[in-house]
């Protein structure tokens, strides 16, 4: 369920026109549903209940402040995965208590930074970086909380290049070698074993993968236990997956979810933890985009947007679909033609669906991507000095924009020209 629907025959977000937002704005933006957000995060909050648990929203997916104030507002946690993630959580007002600190490549100086603003655990990938933990935390006399990430060697089905609980996957330490690492924590000074972590991968649509990971991690908790170990926190990574493809039947729900976590855990009397990012803010957003022109080409007809690869890049990086919607809502008969929907980057690979089916349009006319809100905007560039495309949050039927496009002045004041030229 999202808040983006036709009213008087245009495309909203809650009670604010998208049409009305183009025209202050400008095209290409995100746009973002406070509405959506909090019911998505609600839905989780309500399936693990009553379990003690923290809902913590992976920031990598959407990472504007305001966004992460909206969230945080309602008692969420933050999972970072470097320090300005970190940074960007504790201006939007999280405290370290409710933020953990996941990542294979966390650097002495990140350690540093969150153990002097508070933390609520490090997420542990291996063995060099826990003794890199340790050293830091003993020079500062203070102690570091840790669970350490396992690999379940758990095939999550998704897209290559994002699962990450695979054996030859780069993240965390073989669940076969859990006893000796935890062993080695239990000896380092300077940080204190809390509890396990697990992560198999991203946009998971069968919750078989999870059941699979989350056993094996109920017999681990078992076992360190018994090996002397106070494991009393689960953090059980996020990656349900949402329908980018409406058509297709949908991914499991988080009550279901839910379910599935207290029966596999939640007998063990364990704190759990999760770090859902796409299911919040994915069909949180919308990028807005004007066509620049239909071409007429041989045997195809091409929309040119004023959106391109560089301002939502998950269909040239993944092959990834996104629902592309007029913004003036089409009659429903209206007739369809496809279009191969491309962008104005110098690239082929700047396309963002072929052949796909629209009502017919015309220049100056929208569109909206639907579920656009994850690894949307973060992973937006200026490639060919296209100005990073601005960000605007709807409330009711109020809106702000929360991150502004630079202007062309702003980006060429970053360069800086040597004295010698």
């Amino acid at each position: 369920m999202d808040h983006f629907l036709y009213r008087s025959g245009t495309l909203h977000a809650e009670d604010v026109a998208l049409a009305d937002i183009a025209r202050t704005v400008g095209t290409p933006f995100y746009c973002y549903s406070t509405a959506t957000l909090t019911r998505h995060y609600q839905l989780f909050t309500e399936a693990l209940s009553p379990m003690p648990h923290l809902v913590c929203f992976a920031i990598k997916s959407l990472s504007n402040v305001a966004v992460l104030k909206t969230l945080g507002n309602l008692g969420a946690g933050m999972d970072v995965v470097s320090g300005g993630e970190y940074l960007r959580a504790k201006a939007a007002g999280v405290p370290g208590e409710r933020i953990v600190f996941s990542g294979v490549g966390k650097t002495r100086e990140e350690m540093r930074l969150v153990l002097e603003g508070g933390i609520r655990q490090f997420n542990v990938e291996s063995e060099p970086e826990m003794r890199a933990i340790s050293e830091v935390a003993t020079a500062m006399g203070v102690t570091a909380p840790i669970t350490i990430r396992v690999n379940p060697d758990v095939d999550a089905r998704t897209h290559e290049k994002i699962a990450t609980g695979k054996k030859e996957n780069k993240f965390g330490i073989p669940i076969a070698r859990a006893s000796e690492v935890y062993a080695e924590a239990a000896r380092l000074p300077g940080i204190e074993v809390v509890g396990i972590d697990v992560h198999i991968g991203s946009q998971l649509t069968e919750l078989e993968p999870f059941e699979q990971a989350y056993l094996k991690v109920a017999d681990l908790t078992r076992r360190l236990r018994a090996e002397g170990h106070d494991i009393r926190r689960l953090d059980l990574g996020g990656g349900l997956g949402i329908p980018y493809q409406r058509s297709n039947e949908a991914p499991p729900l988080p009550v279901e979810y839910g379910a599935l976590i207290k029966r596999t855990v939640g007998d063990l009397g364990c704190e759990i933890e999760i770090e859902p990012g796409r299911l919040i803010s994915g069909n949180s957003g919308v990028l807005v985009s004007g066509v620049i022109y239909v071409k007429n080409g041989e045997g195809r007809d091409f929309l040119i947007l004023d959106a391109a690869m560089n301002d939502l890049v998950r269909p040239s990086m993944y092959g990834a679909w996104h629902d592309i919607v007029p913004v003036e809502e089409p009659a429903p008969a209206a007739e369809k033609q496809e279009y191969d929907v491309v962008g104005p980057v110098c690239e082929t690979g700047d396309t963002f669906a072929k052949a796909r089916p629209l009502p017919k349009l015309a220049e100056g006319d929208l569109v909206a991507f639907r579920s656009a809100g994850a690894y949307g905007a973060v992973m937006a560039s200026e490639y060919n000095t296209r100005p990073l495309v601005p960000e605007v949050l709807v409330n009711g039927d109020h809106y702000a924009v929360i991150r502004a496009r630079p202007t062309f002045d702003e980006i060429l004041a970053r360069d800086t020209i040597p004295e010698w030229l």
